[in-house]
């Protein structure tokens, strides 16, 4: 296939993907998540360590009678300066059949968007594989311009590296 039906399809799969997310800001950046995967958000608790967990992975929280893990989306992506504090909350996700817990930097709000506000995500290497990226929206605020790197939570969270949902579940 080459790189323009690529280009194409990604964009068309981009548009698909129209609804409301939830934004969250991780340092910098502003990402969003389908809202409808999301079950609740907290503020930040103290979890229960696991031995030989991923430094990303805080431990386990107790969840009305549901064993939940709790990841650090800012150490997942290798962020520095890695601090908690009264921002600081946990978004409960509900994703194939496990309930996961992610901590950001702060929550700001839920956005309406049409597909022809998401374009697809450029080739790139980093901490987010790009199949993993569902687009990037831009968003016309109050005189200024945001951008959201929309995740694909349910594939970041069954990728390989990740592995706390399998790829059949996903699929189900």
């Amino acid at each position: 296939m080459n790189h323009s039906n690529n280009q194409s399809s990604a964009a068309i799969l981009a548009a698909s993907r129209a609804g409301e997310y939830l934004s969250f800001r991780l340092g910098a950046e502003e990402y969003g998540i389908e809202i409808l995967k999301v079950q609740e958000i907290r503020g930040f608790e103290p979890s229960t360590k696991m031995i030989n967990a991923p430094a990303y992975v805080l431990g386990v929280v107790n969840l009305r009678g549901v064993i939940v893990p709790i990841l650090d989306m800012r150490l997942k992506f290798n962020m520095s300066n890695v601090a908690y504090d009264s921002q600081t909350v946990t978004i409960v996700l509900s994703l194939a059949k496990q309930v996961v817990g992610i901590v950001v930097d702060a929550v700001s709000d839920v956005v309406e968007l049409k597909g022809e506000d998401i374009k697809p995500a450029p080739d790139f290497t980093g901490a987010i594989d790009t199949q993993q990226v569902i687009g990037i929206a831009t968003i016309e605020q109050d005189q200024r311009q945001r951008m959201l790197i929309l995740i694909d939570i349910e594939k970041l969270m069954s990728s390989a590296e990740m592995g706390l949902i399998s790829q059949n579940e996903v699929a189900a």
